[in-house]
């Protein structure tokens, strides 16, 4: 948003639950200048702390100082050109700061259902999921309404972890994130713990819904998932984002694997989900009170030793899909970070030249965490690519 080539910098929602942003470190000086894709401050929340980019291009005014705490929503900085008058930009603060009122959360949580998880029933099994966006969303305003596309969390992951991806992409479609068997507010029974055990649940869900056609976003286990639905249900898959997948080579972290299952205290628990981050410091207490909160589910143990024992047995992956993706006649987008200690990146390596593949630096496993604002315009300028051909 601009008024008169200034532009806003606003404390962004990650997760419904978010009320406000504490600001941790400004990493470019105030009167500096910017470019669009600037990561310009950090932000932290009591899930995760995380970096906010700038979009636009201009002189950067700080707003916010380090260590206030800002409602989401509101104005963490302003962004102009070289052309506006600094009184501009004075009066501009002025007037968000004396019209802005804090987003009301109980009015959010008064909304009804559509404000938050949902369950459903899917072929006998109750599942999880989060949707934004609406069906009613036009390519190009006409004609069919874009495919839908659903969000595959990882191992022991659920959809919260696409917090600061998940809005951004429902931006001219609807997106599900969705908790799989075994995983988040979804039944915790995994049945064998197979992956046609998990695609199985995946082809339910769709139909519960009522979308029998989708893009498909899987993340570790869950591109595994997203790869493997692909090739044996090509109907109903618009297009893959494959991130960090499971599935294109035998190598994995059995330690983390087995570590993750294992660990029952905090302190045991830290220095495996510290594996998943290049940047170690982003895993807070809340971070970890929230998995092992999710660990001590009944139900959840059984669950998860029944997943790893079928696709990670002896701290390998089981089923490698590599050789198959040249059969598959759907877009594929894989992202990776550079810096992935649960699976190698270089398993990006080498797939067939017609599958689009980005390596990002200083990212590790949760690099949809990590590189949000990248990961979200690869994916969006796939998307885009995707549609434009088939249109």
């Amino acid at each position: 948003m601009s008024v008169s080539g200034i532009h806003q910098l606003l404390m962004p929602k990650w997760g419904l639950a978010m009320e406000e942003g504490k600001i941790v470190a400004w990493l470019v000086e105030d009167g500096e200048e910017v470019e669009p894709g600037a990561e310009v401050v950090e932000v932290e929340t009591e899930k995760i702390a995380g970096g906010l980019e700038t979009t636009e291009a201009g002189i950067l005014r700080h707003v916010a100082s380090v260590g206030d705490m800002v409602p989401v929503a509101g104005l963490v900085g302003v962004i102009a050109q070289a052309s506006v008058p600094p009184a501009e930009v004075d009066a501009f603060v002025a007037e968000f700061q004396a019209k802005f009122v804090p987003e009301d959360s109980q009015a959010v949580a008064d909304a009804g259902a559509d404000a938050g998880p949902q369950f459903i029933d899917a072929a006998g099994q109750k599942l999880r999921y989060l949707k934004l966006g609406g069906e009613d969303v036009k390519r190009g305003g006409e004609g069919e309404p874009s495919p839908p596309a659903i969000l595959l969390h990882g191992f022991g992951g659920d959809l919260n972890n696409w917090l600061f991806n998940h809005d951004t992409l429902a931006s001219g479609r609807a997106v599900y994130a969705l908790d799989l068997p075994g995983h988040g507010g979804s039944s915790k029974d995994a049945g064998t713990g197979s992956l046609d055990v998990l695609t199985g649940a995946l082809n339910a869900f769709m139909d519960a819904v009522g979308e029998p056609r989708a893009h498909l976003v899987g993340h570790s286990m869950g591109g595994a998932v997203a790869l493997d639905f692909a090739l044996t249900r090509p109907e109903r898959v618009a297009s893959l984002v494959l991130i960090a997948p499971a599935g294109l080579g035998p190598e994995i972290d059995g330690d983390y694997i087995e570590g993750f299952i294992a660990s029952e205290r905090r302190r045991d628990l830290k220095p495996h989900l510290q594996k998943l981050f290049a940047d170690p410091a982003l895993v807070n207490r809340q971070l970890i009170d929230d998995v092992l909160k999710y660990k001590r589910l009944d139900g959840t143990g059984a669950a998860l030793r029944a997943i790893a024992g079928e696709l990670f047995p002896g701290g390998q992956q089981a089923i490698v899909l590599r050789d198959r993706l040249a059969d598959l006649a759907t877009p594929v987008q894989i992202i990776w970070g550079a810096d992935d200690r649960i699976l190698p990146a270089g398993q990006a390596e080498g797939l067939p030249e017609t599958i689009a593949t980005e390596v990002i630096a200083n990212a590790g496993h949760m690099v949809h965490m990590e590189a949000a604002a990248a990961v979200n315009a690869l994916i969006a300028g796939f998307w885009k690519r995707v549609g434009a051909a088939a249109g």
